[in-house]
């Protein structure tokens, strides 16, 4: 993790417990009882270390996990850019089984990623930050259709961002962090989670469209817009959704990028992904939110404040196999699957993805 990324998640955790006086960390209890979580409607199965990793490959920071058609789960980390011939990406069948890996264009930036279906297809949605600074459309085997670089239409970059990407930071940066589809008309949303701190819009062609958002604390800014989704919940017209992380809030805006709603009190929400009437925020300081359709928390999956105080310490994240069952320690991004499984992403230095069974 580089220099300024451990400075900024301290910055982010400074309004979290006192970091420097919170308990040393515990150590997991074995058990011969899987753990649970949640309580009534929304009961889940905790399988820490779902996926099977072939041995030959290594996990350098989770960050983001999705699901195809098939039930097939992707996974993204971020990789390290010295190790140039390791995949980046890797797919696990419904039963956590490995079964292909690629993507090593990604490496020491993969970030995000989204399976998106188009004209009965499907395809893999990839950001990737760092020195990377680019989005690109794949197919489910891997193989690029397209690549793109910062939207200098938008006027918010420095020269050459498109034509000579590096690995500088900054709010004129073009640093990608998550997309999110429009439900009919083909537009996607980028957002620019590390960089200009604003959501680009771009056609179905990857054409660019226009930008909202800016640097702030107001509805309609953000600092760090990490997460973006489209909210498509049955009673609720189409709305796309921004996980404004160090601002501990969600907010909701049209397709063309007017600010509707703003939900506030989450610990870096990090995405979004939605099922049925629910929605899921994962969030870095240990937990997973789950709202209902009014936008109302209905259950908080591994909240506990003491667990939290300890989490909050950077050496956390090194030592994910001293964390209890049942708790978590960054969780990154998370999804449902067709069935309203959770699989979970976490912000970890050796890896961690978990599967959330559902019960009830």
């Amino acid at each position: 993790m580089s220099t300024i990324r451990r400075r900024e998640f301290l910055q982010m955790a400074a309004g979290a417990a006192a970091v420097a006086a919170a308990p040393a960390i515990l150590t997991a209890k074995k058990t011969d009882s899987p753990a649970i979580v949640g309580s009534g409607e929304h009961r889940y199965e905790v399988q820490h270390d779902w996926p099977q990793l072939p041995g030959k490959f290594t996990w350098q920071t989770t960050h983001n996990v999705a699901i195809d058609r098939a039930g097939n789960v992707y996974v993204i980390h971020e990789g390290d850019a010295k190790k140039t011939d390791h995949p980046a990406i890797f797919v696990f069948d419904p039963d956590g089984k490995y079964i292909r890996s690629f993507g090593k264009e990604f490496q020491g930036g993969g970030h995000g990623l989204e399976v998106h279906e188009e004209g009965g297809g499907e395809f893999l949605y990839v950001t990737g930050y760092q020195h990377l600074k680019k989005f690109a459309k794949l197919t489910l085997d891997g193989e690029t259709v397209w690549v793109r670089h910062a939207p200098m239409e938008s006027g918010m970059y420095a020269a050459n961002e498109d034509t000579k990407p590096d690995g500088t930071w900054g709010r004129d940066r073009f640093m990608p962090t998550n997309i999110s589809f429009h439900p009919t008309n083909g537009d996607f949303y980028v957002a620019d989670g590390y960089g200009a701190y604003a959501i680009h819009v771009y056609d179905r062609d990857a054409k660019y469209k226009s930008t909202f958002g800016k640097v702030g604390k107001e509805n309609g800014q953000f600092n760090l817009p990490h997460g973006v989704w489209t909210d498509n919940r049955k009673r609720r017209d189409p709305s796309i959704v921004v996980a404004d992380r160090v601002n501990g809030r969600l907010q909701w805006f049209t397709p063309h990028g007017t600010h509707l709603e703003t939900v506030n009190e989450f610990l870096l929400p990090a995405n979004v992904d939605t099922f049925g009437e629910l929605m899921l925020v994962p969030e870095l300081q240990a937990r997973l939110t789950l709202l209902d359709g009014k936008n109302k928390v209905i259950a908080q999956l591994g909240e506990d404040a003491t667990w939290r105080e300890n989490v909050m310490k950077m050496e956390a994240r090194q030592h994910p196999e001293q964390c209890p069952a049942g708790k978590f320690l960054h969780p990154h991004d998370a999804c449902f699957d067709a069935d309203g499984n959770i699989f979970i992403a976490e912000w970890v230095a050796t890896g961690r993805i978990t599967k959330l069974r559902r019960l009830s």
